[in-house]
């Protein structure tokens, strides 16, 4: 009788830790795919799908920090695009300026001033004269904020009868602000200076 009673009593403990152990390895379970579920959540809410000509495109989202030098250079090019290209007609250059004084500080309102009171657009719409820029390289410093840049360029100032190519550097510092339409980027350009700009050659046309 004793011994039967031992018996049922070594049985129930086994039943014990196996329910234990049985609950624990439950646990861990369902813990697990909590997890891979969390990470596939995730993923996909970093995966865009875009229909773009009647074809579904994958965009994944990152995060910024993992952009800035694209991010960064491609708003100093916009700005020295919009700053630089000109045409004979006053209504393109305001549109210009305009869209370039958003992305950057009074430095460049500053340097606009300059060029309009010593009569630059105006000879640009008398002299029907077109002005384009070929950004050569954009360097820029993540490693220190406000972020430096070093951008280096060329104009081609085209008129009727010549091509006049110049070269042009400059340099400024950018700081992180808000994005919006008119500044996408988030970026502002300060203490912006040309610090080269110069003939190189004249071809005849």
């Amino acid at each position: 009788m004793f011994q039967q009673a031992k018996n049922i009593d070594t049985a129930f403990k086994h039943i014990k830790w196996f329910s234990i152990g049985l609950v624990i390895v439950s646990a861990l379970i369902c813990m697990y795919a909590l997890y891979t579920n969390h990470k596939i959540v995730i993923e996909s809410e970093q995966r865009v799908i875009i229909l773009a000509n009647g074809k579904a495109l994958e965009a994944y989202a990152a995060d910024r920090k993992d952009n800035i030098p694209v991010e960064a250079r491609d708003h100093i090019h916009m700005f020295h695009h919009y700053f630089f290209t000109l045409d004979p007609d006053e209504k393109v250059i305001k549109n210009n300026i305009s869209k370039a004084l958003y992305l950057a500080d009074g430095t460049a309102k500053k340097q606009y001033d300059n060029l309009k009171e010593s009569g630059y657009y105006i000879n640009i719409v008398s002299g029907n004269i077109s002005q384009q820029i070929e950004i050569d390289s954009i360097e820029v410093n993540i490693n220190s904020y406000p972020f430096y840049f070093k951008c280096i360029a060329r104009e081609k100032l085209i008129r009727t009868t010549s091509i006049l190519t110049r070269s042009l550097v400059t340099e400024g510092l950018l700081r992180n602000v808000s994005r919006s339409d008119n500044n996408p980027h988030g970026f502002l350009i300060e203490k912006w200076m040309i610090l080269e700009n110069k003939d190189l050659k004249t071809e005849i046309r």
